[in-house]
């Protein structure tokens, strides 16, 4: 009889694990709240319209439909249980020999209700395709709005100065230039206004002192307004609140500013660390659990090159995937499993047209050469052959002509009864 692994998440590390175990000795059950994995770090070109949403979603039953011993089943995880080896689920429970975690994380708002109610967040494609639609709406209510109106919609504002807001701030820089002028061109563009706010003194915090001087000196050429050393304290919708005292209206603020772990219920308290996410060995078990593993941005392990954990990037996630696979068939066929340890290969973003900056080991890299880099290693990290050749296809045409095609405002009808 195969042994049975129930895989939670379909995100990087899901996928690849789910790939990488032995076929011939797993049945392997992947269940996921959505039917796609989602390609996340391009979530901020759908949100400034430069690529398709479906360029980064991939059907979860399309990428297994060769393997006939991974089922899918669309559903939500209420509660592990762990004393009977089963998960409960939104359609019923489930069994497991060996259990996966791999839910990553959601926007963290530090505790602000109001800010979560009225902020837009960029954690999924339909948040993504929401921020586009609500981008675009406001440009066709400034066009009808009187003046004493217009002064919220002119302003856009970025909360968090990490990759996601750096990328989401130069996009919009630059789509505000060269494409919307020629969409709306009764509308006086140098009063619209893009805000990037960063509770720390710099931009990509976690990167090289030259990216952080690099990516500023590129966004504030810009045009961007950057402020930073200044946290938001409210956002009701209209006005938001810094710190520093000033307060800026606003119908448009995007939160960038952290994340924080999914969680689920049942597993032993003393597997949860201080940060929510879970408590991991070596071989990414979880702690004080004999048969739970969790991977990725969910995982906290403990490594002599990174005692305070791992980062929570792509690759973590990918390769803690395919480590765990290995070891998990090398369990079976009573071979020596292999510790993890992460191997940096380098720290990179994009700020816009031939401006990113790329940290290899102890080289910095900034400017058209990073930007290419970039490009090439986001692209060898999309799944089919035809989605790479379908955004490359875009970034071509948007390099050329400086302009794309890809501004809906799609929105779902109200029915009618």
């Amino acid at each position: 009889m195969k042994h049975k692994v129930l895989i939670i998440g379909a995100g990087f590390a899901g996928i690849q694990l789910a790939k990488n175990l032995n076929s011939d000795a797993f049945d392997i059950l992947l269940i996921d709240k959505i039917n796609h994995h989602q390609f996340q770090p391009l979530f901020y070109q759908v949100a400034t319209s430069q690529i398709e949403p479906s360029s980064i979603s991939f059907p979860i039953r399309n990428i297994f439909k060769h393997q006939k011993n991974i089922q899918i089943r669309l559903a939500e995880v209420h509660k592990i249980d762990t004393a009977n080896n089963s998960v409960t689920t939104s359609i019923g429970n489930f069994y497991y020999d060996s259990l996966v975690i791999a839910i990553g994380c959601k926007t963290n708002f530090f505790g602000n209700a109001e800010i979560e109610a009225n902020a837009l967040t960029l954690k999924s494609t339909a948040e993504a395709i929401s921020i586009r639609n609500h981008v675009l709406k406001t440009f066709e209510d400034i066009i009808s709005s009187d003046e004493v109106q217009k002064e919220a919609l002119y302003n856009l504002v970025i909360v968090g100065a990490g990759p996601t807001g750096v990328e989401l701030a130069g996009a919009f820089a630059e789509i505000k230039q060269h494409i919307l002028p020629k969409d709306y061109p009764g509308i006086n563009f140098s009063k619209f206004n893009i805000t990037l706010v960063e509770g720390s003194g710099n931009t990509l915090n976690n990167m090289s002192a030259a990216s952080k001087k690099d990516s500023e000196h590129y966004l504030k050429g810009m045009g961007i307004n950057l402020i930073s050393s200044t946290f938001v304290k409210s956002y009701d919708g209209t006005k938001l609140s810094l710190s520093n005292g000033h307060e800026i209206q606003t119908k448009t603020v995007i939160w960038a500013a952290g994340v924080t772990p999914n969680t689920i219920q049942g597993l032993p308290e003393s597997s949860q660390h201080p940060s929510k996410r879970l408590i991991v060995d070596r071989y990414n078990k979880i702690s004080d659990c004999t048969n739970i593993y969790a991977l990725g941005d969910v995982a906290y392990m403990e490594t002599p090159l990174y005692p305070k954990g791992h980062p929570q990037v792509a690759n973590v996630a990918i390769n803690q995937a395919k480590n765990l696979a290995k070891n998990l068939n090398n369990s079976l066929n009573k071979k020596p499993l292999k510790a993890y340890e992460y191997k940096d290969l380098g720290s990179m973003a994009t700020i816009g047209r031939n401006k990113a900056v790329v940290d290899i080991g102890k080289f910095h890299i900034k400017g058209y050469f990073a930007w290419l880099i970039w490009m090439f290693l986001h692209l060898m990290l999309i799944l089919s052959v035809k989605n790479k050749l379908i955004i490359f296809i875009n970034w071509a045409w948007a390099y050329i002509t400086k302009d794309s095609s890809l501004r809906l405002i799609l929105t779902p009808n109200k029915r009618q009864d």
